[in-house]
Order: C-alpha cells, then structure tokens, then sequence
C-alpha cells in the first residue's frame, strides 16, 4: 500500500471555514489545531505502515534465510522476546499489538 492510497478525500463538507464537520467544533482556532494534528497523526500512521511493511519483509526473510539453511521455522524465544518487549512498552495492548507483528512476517501458526 502507498502513501497516496491513504490520503484521505476532500468535499466540500469537509472544507467548511470553520472544520465543523471534519473536526466536531465551532471553533475556528480549535478546528485549526486539531487539523493540525491530526497531519501529524496522518504522517506518523503512513510512518507506521511503511515500518510495518518493511519489518513484515525483513521477517520473512530471516525465516526463509533460517529454513533455507535448515534451520527451524520458529525461533519461539525471540517471539517471546518481542512478547515481552511490547507488553512492558505498551501494556495489554502491546501484547495484542506485538502477536498482529509477529503473524505479519511469519504467518499464521
């Protein structure tokens, strides 16, 4: 997936002056700061994918480099490993977060 395929469209609706309808306020100045961020929060979610797709291939290369050279598909304590480093960042959350990483670059088990 591309950068571009994530923008997201305009009409005009969404280009009122003061962003009611994109940004759920009456307030110019707040609507100006909330779009704001969220481009900032645009750019880091393409960041995110770019980073997600290009960990997915790098995993899956490390596991077609280990099979290749007769190693086995799964090394179950560097899944552990990145388990445990999610979960310590990022809580419950991390845990789901770091299992939909995991599948990413090696499939479903």
């Amino acid at each position: 997936m591309t950068a571009h395929m994530l923008e997201q469209p305009t009409d005009s609706a969404a280009s009122d002056k003061s962003g009611t309808t994109q940004t759920g306020t009456d307030s110019p100045e707040a609507a100006q700061r909330i779009l704001a961020m969220r481009d900032r929060i645009n750019e880091i979610d393409n960041a995110l994918i770019a980073l997600w797709q290009e960990r997915a291939s790098l995993s899956q290369q490390v596991g077609a480099t280990r099979v290749a050279s007769g190693g086995t598909r799964l090394v179950l304590s560097r899944e552990r490993e990145i388990l445990d480093k999610f979960r310590i960042a990022l809580g419950a959350d991390g845990t789901q977060l770091a299992l939909l990483v995991l599948r990413a670059g090696r499939g479903p088990l």
